[in-house]
Order: structure tokens, then C-alpha cells, then sequence
């Protein structure tokens, strides 16, 4: 270190080096603990007519790393300098900072979870933040086996989970977490609010989108259908949308999740049963709990309402 510093001390006596230059990279940049670090680390590399030739390199590395301490002025906004050697001389290249990797892998996270109609924040929920009570043990535990189970062998057919309960105890946000967690290994899930979903498939005969539309449900990876049984629906809706894309899904061994505030008994007599009509019909509505018992593991969520807490 001591004969590099003599290295500096001489190339500092240079008349190449105007006063004020030389002040600031005197005190500024061979001052600076990680130059110094760098410089030690590649004595044997770097002679002094490199390092005097790297100085505005040097000095490049030094501004930068202090602009991108402070986040703002930056050459490369959320990148940070790093020193290397390049052909013998001294060089910069920048790299991603702490707090951008990190936006960078959230936001990646985030596209793999395809939300419709669902909270805004329901893709930044993690299941480690989900807080386990005794009414929602039981959930979180199958949500933990699923994942896990998943994790080992996507490939082999894994029941989701039914999820039932009154309103705020937390089923909406706990199958937001099993998303963002299966995201995290690279998995996506689609995610919808059923009432909502209703409404657009209805809207979507007059644009002629339908097909495509059931498509990306039928062939969702994972598919996470939230609120079922909230409203009344049309028998269109229940045979020819939600019960096509069950069947698609139990015929193919897909993944599927449900929430309601229904249990499935009452689920298929009070809802599946009438039609919105009037109509009675129990051999429809038993065809339609047939595949999501196949699809489906029944657990019930209990607790106060946290939506209001």
C-alpha cells in the first residue's frame, strides 16, 4: 500500500495536472477508501502511467457513487459505478442498485400474477405476511402444502383449495398470497373476481370476444376464481362459461382455487340450483359441484371482519 501511495505522491507532481484538477483528485478521489481498496487489490496490474491515465475514470467512479448515494443527479439512475480493469487501464461500468434489483424482481413478480377485477394491492401480498389466527390456521396450512407440493412436481395434478367464510376473514388475500409466493418460483396464477367476471363475459357477446376470452380462463396454469356465488347468475353463465371452463380444467388436471362465502353444500342449493329465473335445476347445478370437488380441497376461514378492523 505504502508504494502505491509514493505512485500517487509522484504522479501528483506531474504538470500535466492543472492545480485545481489535481486538488480534487488528491483529496477526492485517491481518498476515497474503495479507489484506495481497488488500486491495492491491483497493484501488480497498474503502474503509475495507467493509474494516471484512469484519473478521469477514477473521478467518474467517485461523483457517481456519491450521486447515486443520494439518488438523484445520477449518470444512470438506479445503477451504482463499479470499478474494473479493461485493456490495462482503469474503467467504469455501472450495475443495477440494491433498490432496483429488487423494484425489477417485484415488478417480475408482479406480471407473472394476472389480476382481473381483484384489490390493486392483492399482487404485493406475501403469505409470510398473512397472519395466522385459529379460524385461518387451517387454510394457511393447506395453502403452505399446495405450494409445496406444487413446487416439488408442477406437472402432477394438485387439488386447490375452496375457500369459505363470512366477509373479511381473509380468503381474497390468502389466494393473493399463494399467487405472489408461486410467482416467486416463476409460476403464474390468474386471478378474478367472479361477480365481475360475469359482467364481462356477458358484454363480451356483443363484441364478439367470448371465445377468447373463455380461453384464457380455460388455460390459465393456475387459476384463482374469487367470490363465487356473490350474486345470482344466468344459466348461460353457470353451464356455458363457468361450467365450460371447469370442465376444461378437470379434464386437463389445472390447478384451480375458489373463494365464497358459501360452502359447497350451500354454494350448489341456494345458488347453483336456482337460476336467476327461477328455474330449478338440481342435476345442473350437482354437475357443477362435481368438478369443483374434483378441482378443490373444502376449508373453512373463520375470524372477525378485517375490513373493518
Amino acid at each position: 500500500m505504502e508504494s502505491i501511495r509514493k505512485q500517487l505522491d509522484s504522479m501528483m507532481n506531474s504538470n500535466k495536472m492543472t492545480e485545481k484538477y489535481e486538488e480534487i483528485i488528491r483529496n477526492e478521489v485517491f481518498k476515497d477508501p474503495d479507489v484506495r481498496k481497488f488500486l491495492a487489490e491491483n497493484s501488480k496490474i497498474l503502474d503509475k502511467e495507467a493509474i494516471e491515465r484512469s484519473a478521469a475514470k477514477l473521478y467518474e467512479f467517485v461523483v457517481e457513487k456519491k450521486k447515486a448515494a443520494v439518488q438523484s443527479g445520477e449518470l444512470m439512475p438506479g445503477y451504482v459505478p463499479k470499478l474494473l480493469i479493461n485493456n490495462k487501464r482503469i474503467d467504469v461500468t455501472y450495475e443495477p442498485s440494491t433498490d432496483l434489483t429488487n423494484r425489477q424482481k417485484q415488478a417480475a413478480i408482479n406480471q407473472r400474477i394476472h389480476s382481473m377485477y381483484m384489490p390493486k394491492d392483492i399482487k404485493n401480498f406475501s403469505i409470510d405476511q398473512f397472519e395466522s389466527t385459529p379460524g385461518r390456521n387451517e387454510a394457511v396450512e393447506r395453502a403452505y402444502d399446495f405450494i409445496d407440493q406444487y413446487l416439488e412436481n408442477p406437472d402432477e395434478f394438485q387439488q386447490g383449495l375452496y375457500l369459505y367464510g363470512k366477509f373479511g376473514v381473509g380468503k381474497t388475500f390468502l389466494l393473493g398470497a399463494i399467487a405472489h409466493e408461486l410467482s416467486e418460483q416463476g409460476h403464474p396464477s390468474t386471478l378474478v373476481h367472479f361477480p365481475s367476471f360475469a359482467v364481462e363475459m356477458k358484454n363480451s357477446i356483443g363484441q364478439n370476444t367470448t371465445e377468447e376470452k373463455l380461453t384464457i380462463f380455460k388455460k390459465a396454469k393456475i387459476l384463482m376464481i374469487d367470490d363465487i356465488g356473490a350474486d345470482s347468475m344466468s344459466s348461460w353463465i353457470r353451464d356455458d362459461i363457468l361450467g365450460v371452463i371447469l370442465q376444461y380444467r378437470m379434464q386437463e388436471q389445472l390447478p384451480t382455487f375458489f373463494s365464497s362465502n358459501f360452502d359447497m353444500a350451500h354454494l350448489e342449493d341456494e345458488h347453483f340450483r336456482v337460476t336467476q329465473r327461477g328455474e330449478n335445476e338440481p342435476l345442473k347445478a350437482k354437475r357443477i359441484m362435481e368438478r369443483i370437488k374434483f378441482l378443490s380441497k373444502e376449508v373453512e376461514m373463520t375470524g372477525d371482519n378485517r375490513r373493518h378492523s
